[in-house]
This record gives structure tokens, C-alpha cells and sequence, in this order.
């Protein structure tokens, strides 16, 4: 299981007293954790779609029930006063490839969560079934005790404690444990879902940082001026901390990485590479020539501004576009842009819808998300009558074609609510990408400025 994951930030409840602030990230752990497409499956044993008939769904609460689960839990931080802080504790269980089955998963899980947890706190237990063959559950734990008031505190024992019970129920079930694990720092389940598909994190980008400033540095001193260069804050003590532009906490890469990122392992690191034949003849790679034809006179030439062109000029920063652009390497790129790499498909299609309807203002933008809306409720109204009204048919001509009404407005509405959350998701992102083209511009005009004096003197 993994290390149970912080969760601020829950969605508001007024009645409890409890601001939005505190509340979002409970509703959010909670909504990840039941998400339908993911706990329901088919007569077939499949993943069910919206419409079909969900036959099994793998949700289930131990001291609080799974519609009102966040509810609970609101209501027990209130009535002992304890509604700041952490809000819950997130965890999961993972089982082999192919071992188990959907229903058996979900019973280990909610028999875990009972005997760790179930004489004290509210537990939302959630059996996922989005990858195939790959079972895993989810824990959401209230930090708060129902029976005392008393908070959970996670240490390392309890960590053990965890592993222990689930081996003993996994060889229980004929499963599969891993034996003898390695101890050490444990992955988020986030990272590990992007380092399984390919996709940049966070960690991953700054080891990656570290690596090429020690290959690329001769003296200890010359390690640490080109991290300053790609924007990096140091703290040197018992572990280096370095601190990306734009992040309020640093990472210490000792405790993060592994011994070989200590300061003496770093000086060792560099002292070995100055000691191997380093520079080989490299043939000069023969220079692409582009031509461009421009009709009419730059006077008149199109400008793109608002939303849409902030969101290609930042498709341009990230090397989306133009099509043809020949690759850079990503480390050549600001740590702020490298961030959204793996968001890259994400800001496509919201770059898509913009360009689409021609969206430039934040006015367009809500008013193309209330017209989105608006069809959507009229949409589930014609659902709602048709499927009232197959249930009366008996010819199964009629009762087929109406069917194949029912599955054609449900994949309009499906498109509609992805472009209500593309427009929501611009909403909350163009401010960001505005702050972060500040921030870079800044810093390459600090650079230049500091190199031309130099330059100088």
C-alpha cells in the first residue's frame, strides 16, 4: 500500500460551518475514488458504458455509508471541532496482473480497511477496474476518530502494519505478496501512474536537471551554477535542497534520490567523468534551410490575441507548434513550461475548442460554456421521455430504434460535458500560463542583460 496521501483544500458544506477553502480536496480524493468509469462493469464483466445497465459496482463504506460518505465525515470533524488540518488520508492496494478478480479484490479491501481501521475512523473503500487486469483499491480515510476525536497520526510502523495485514489476507485468497520488499522512499500513486505511461513528473524532471548539470560540470562550483541557470533556489546542509522557480518547498536530493546524490557522492561523480576520455569528434550536422513566401505586406498580416492567442503562443513555448517545428530537447526549456508536458494532451483540446468557436474573451468563453449547458439540460429531458416511454413498447423494431435514439443523445451529451470541462479547465488555467510567460520573459531578459554585461567587463 502506498503512504496515505495529504489531502487539503475540501469543498465547501455552510452548514457545518466548514469554509470552501478547507473543503475541496475531500470531495475531490472522494470523487477520484468512486469514479464511476472506473467501479462499475457489464453484464460481460466490461467497463459499463453510460448506457448500459451498471450490473456490479465495487464502492463500499465501513462506518459510514458511500452516497453520504464525505457528509460523514464533515459532520465528525465538526462535532469535535477539528474541521482544519489534514482532511483525510489516501491509500491504495495493489494485486498482480491477472491473479485476481473484480469482486474478490474489493472484498480484501474492504476486509483491510475493517481491521486497520474499522474500530475507529470512516473508511471509503473503492475497487478500480480502469486498466485491464491491473486490480487495485482505494482507501479514504477520515483523519478524524468517530468514536474519540482523536486524530490519525500515520508513522512508519503503521505503514508496516498495512503491508503485514495485507500479505496475510493476499496468501489468505491463494494470491501472490511480494516478498522481501525493498525499504526506501515510496512512490505516489500519481507518479507512479505517469511513470508507468510515459508522462514527465515533477520529480522526475529535477533528478533529470541534476544528472545534466554533473555531466555537464567540471568543478563542484560549476554543479551548482547551472542549476541556478535553469532557475533552481540551493540550500546547502546535511542534504542539498534545490527549489524550482514557481514552488514553495524545495526537494532534498539525498532523501529523494538515493545516496549517489549526496554532496560527496555528487564531487565523486564529477571527479570520475574528468577522469575518462570525454570529448570525441562530433561531424557538423549540415544546416535545414527554410524558405518562406509571404503574400501581402506585413502591415496586414493576421493578428491572434485574447485566449486563443495566449494558448498557441504557450502551444509554441511547449514545441506543439507549428506541426512541422523541428524537436528540441525539453531540457532546454524553462522548469515552469517542462511542468506542463504532462498536460500536453489536456491544453491541445482546450487550444482546439478555442480555435474551433473562435473564443477570445473570458464573455465568450461562459457564454459558449451556458450554451453547452443549456443543451445538455434539454438533451437529458429527451432521454429521460424516451427512455419513460421504450418501457411501454412491446414491438421490438420501435423498441430497438428508440434504443439507438437513447445511445445517440448520450454520445452528444458525453461531447458537451467535455467541452463544459474544457471551458472550465481554460478558465482556471489561462491565468497561470499568463503568470508563468511573465516569469519566463523575466528571467531570459535577466540572462541576457547579466551576459551582455559580462560581455562588457
Amino acid at each position: 500500500m502506498e503512504n496515505p496521501e495529504k489531502t487539503t483544500n475540501p469543498e465547501v458544506v455552510q452548514q457545518a460551518g466548514i469554509t470552501e477553502e478547507e473543503s475541496q480536496g475531500l470531495s475531490d480524493v472522494i470523487a477520484y475514488a468512486v469514479n464511476e468509469e472506473k467501479t462499475r462493469q457489464n453484464q460481460k464483466g466490461e467497463i459499463a458504458e453510460e448506457s448500459e445497465a451498471v450490473m456490479e459496482q465495487y464502492v463500499s463504506g465501513v462506518n459510514c455509508t458511500p452516497t453520504t460518505a464525505r457528509t460523514e465525515m464533515l459532520a465528525v470533524k465538526k462535532r469535535y471541532g477539528k474541521d482544519e488540518g489534514i482532511m483525510a488520508f489516501h491509500g491504495y492496494q495493489s494485486f498482480a496482473l491477472g491473479e485476481c478478480i473484480p469482486a474478490m479484490a474489493h472484498e480484501i479491501g474492504v476486509k483491510l480497511a475493517e481491521e486497520l481501521w474499522g474500530n475507529r475512523f470512516q473508511v471509503l473503500v473503492a475497487t478500480h477496474l480502469d486498466k485491464a487486469h491491473h486490480l487495485h483499491n482505494h482507501f479514504v480515510v477520515n483523519s478524524v476518530s468517530f468514536t474519540d476525536g482523536l486524530r490519525y497520526h500515520r508513522t512508519n510502523q503503521d505503514y508496516r502494519d498495512m503491508r503485514r495485514v495485507s500479505d496475510r489476507l493476499c496468501r489468505e485468497y491463494g494470491l501472490s505478496v511480494i516478498e522481501n520488499p525493498k525499504t526506501g522512499k515510496t512512490q505516489h500513486y500519481g507518479e507512479w501512474r505517469a511513470n508507468q505511461e510515459g508522462r514527465p513528473t515533477y520529480r522526475g524532471i529535477v533528478q533529470a536537471d541534476v544528472d545534466e548539470a554533473i555531466n555537464k560540470a567540471r568543478t563542484e562550483r560549476q554543479f551548482f551554477h547551472y542549476l541556478k541557470e535553469k532557475g533552481y533556489t540551493i540550500k546547502i546542509g546535511k542534504d542539498i535542497t534545490v527549489r524550482p522557480e514557481g514552488k514553495e518547498r524545495g526537494l532534498k536530493l539525498a532523501r529523494n534520490f538515493g545516496d549517489e546524490y549526496t554532496l560527496e557522492s555528487i564531487r565523486r561523480r564529477i571527479l570520475i567523468q574528468n577522469r575518462e576520455i570525454l570529448k570525441t569528434e562530433v561531424p557538423s550536422k549540415k544546416e535545414n534551410v527554410y524558405v518562406f513566401r509571404l503574400h501581402g505586406t506585413l502591415n496586414s498580416r493576421r493578428k491572434i490575441g485574447g485566449l486563443r492567442g495566449l494558448y498557441l503562443h504557450y502551444c509554441y513555448l511547449l514545441g506543439i507548434l507549428p506541426k512541422n517545428r523541428p524537436q528540441t530537447s525539453t531540457r532546454q526549456m524553462h522548469f515552469l513550461l517542462r511542468e506542463d508536458l504532462s498536460k500536453l494532451n489536456q491544453i491541445t483540446k482546450e487550444t482546439r475548442l478555442l480555435c474551433r468557436y473562435h473564443i477570445d474573451t473570458a464573455e465568450q468563453l461562459f457564454s459558449w460554456k451556458e450554451t453547452c449547458e443549456n443543451r445538455l439540460e434539454q438533451l437529458d429531458m429527451e432521454r429521460k421521455s424516451l427512455r419513460y416511454r421504450v418501457r411501454s413498447v412491446k414491438e421490438e423494431e420501435t423498441r430497438t430504434e428508440m434504443k439507438k435514439e437513447i445511445t445517440g443523445l448520450t454520445e452528444q451529451m458525453r461531447k458537451l460535458r467535455e467541452e463544459v470541462r474544457l471551458c472550465d479547465g481554460i478558465a482556471a488555467r489561462s491565468g497561470l500560463m499568463k503568470e508563468k510567460i511573465k516569469i519566463v520573459r523575466q528571467e531570459n531578459r535577466e540572462r541576457k542583460e547579466e551576459f551582455t554585461h559580462e560581455h562588457i567587463r
